[in-house]
């Protein structure tokens, strides 16, 4: 298993440590409408306070594209990490992020202190990793710890250009730490048998994750809008459902890998059919269920069928390892939110170790309810898919590798 440097390797009494945190959190009115990432990094920081670190965080949030935009200002989020820790998060309030505000509150802080910097995609050069900005941060700093599993797929100078400029340790805070742990023993040491479950809206976004995952899992559920080329790829008719033309030869070729490497790739035998898609998407729909090779031409899949939630929850039953990423339909409507329902429930019951691949699916099953039955809920969506598809992140490779 991938082995990095953690915040329990390090001392930070009378440390500056700046803390690359993940708070890119939805904001409505300027309030937060869901703070599961604040309470995901709350373990780190207050660490972190309780060993007397000098706790300077930091975060992107949205897309300022950078340019500082006061609707997407890390304001919000300081006020109500102050609440959530129960002292002050200062917030240095400038537009370039690391200005005369951060200079000063960095300079009178005492051990326990936490600051709270600007967006740091305020600054063009954030996401371009730009030289300039990554020296100016590690200016600020002693050590350098990264909690941002969700941004850990793009080199930012947050997350990878500082490590170059810090003098001493660049660590994994206990998030990173979980991410890795899971993520990793799922893919290169798994209990078995493992099922890995794959869905959401295009085969082209999980290309590389459905040959690697072929070669680790024993089970391969296929579900969601990619289903659809894959049924194409058998012959069948998939009247107007979503299907990708130029990625009908590839999942043709994962079929047949499939079938030369003795694993068993599960399609959906059954659909639940529409004739639009729904707008608004959780308006009242009529549905049918037919078989997956009697789609009609005008109809459109929109859902696994019950045929099809018999055969995926029988897999998982026995699974001792479970990785899902993607729903297995349209599941913000309520009509067509069974198959993704059905597929949670399943999870939730088994006692396998399941880990849920961010984005999509970590929505699903925390709309649903099944969100504290999961062994381990990423939380990066695109990390995550990357980190499965046997890639290196270049947020987790800057850190310390572990002795």
């Amino acid at each position: 298993m991938l082995k990095k440097k953690t915040v329990d390797d390090i001392n930070v009494k009378g440390k500056r440590v700046l803390v690359r945190c993940d708070f890119n959190v939805p904001l409505k009115d300027g309030k937060i409408t869901d703070e599961n990432r604040l309470v995901a990094a709350l373990p780190t920081i207050k660490k972190l306070i309780a060993d007397g670190g000098r706790v300077i965080l930091c975060s992107h949030l949205g897309k300022p594209k950078g340019v500082a935009d006061p609707k997407l200002s890390l304001a919000p989020v300081a006020a109500r990490l102050s609440e959530l820790l129960g002292q002050e998060v200062k917030f240095a309030a400038d537009d370039n992020v690391v200005g005369p505000n951060a200079k000063a509150a960095v300079e009178a802080m005492k051990d326990g202190d936490v600051i709270l910097l600007q967006n740091t995609r305020y600054r063009a050069e954030e996401t371009k990793n730009g030289e300039e900005f990554s020296k100016e941060l590690a200016s600020l700093a002693d050590v350098f710890v990264n909690d941002a599993f969700g941004t850990a797929h793009r080199a930012h100078c947050s997350n990878v250009g500082v490590t170059k400029y810090i003098k001493g340790d660049c660590v994994v805070g206990y998030l990173m730490q979980k991410e890795i742990k899971y993520l990793s023993n799922a893919v290169d040491d798994p209990k078995r048998p493992f099922v890995a479950i794959l869905g959401g809206a295009k085969v082209a976004d999980k290309l590389n994750v459905i040959s690697n995952l072929l070669e680790k899992c024993d089970t391969l559920i296929i579900g969601g809008g990619m289903a659809y080329t894959f049924l194409k790829a058998k012959g069948y008719e998939v009247g107007t459902s979503l299907l990708d033309e130029t990625k009908v030869d590839y999942c043709k070729e994962m079929l047949e890998k499939a079938q030369k490497l003795g694993k068993k790739l599960l399609l959906p035998v059954d659909a639940v059919v529409t004739d639009h898609f729904p707008e608004p998407i959780d308006a009242e729909i009529e549905t049918a269920v037919v078989d997956a090779d009697k789609i009609p031409a005008d109809k459109m899949g929109m859902d696994i069928g019950p045929k099809t939630v018999a055969l995926y929850t029988d897999a998982v039953k026995t699974a001792k390892t479970v990785v899902w990423n993607g729903p297995m339909g349209v599941f913000e409507n309520p009509t067509l939110a069974k198959g993704t329902k059905a597929v949670a429930a399943a999870l939730a019951e088994t006692d396998a170790v399941t880990i849920i691949g961010g984005g999509d699916s970590a929505a699903a099953v925390n709309q649903l309810g099944y969100g504290s039955k999961m062994t381990h809920i990423s939380t990066g969506g695109g990390a995550s898919l990357e980190f499965l598809e046997g890639k290196d992140l270049p947020g987790v490779v800057a850190a310390d590798d572990a002795e």
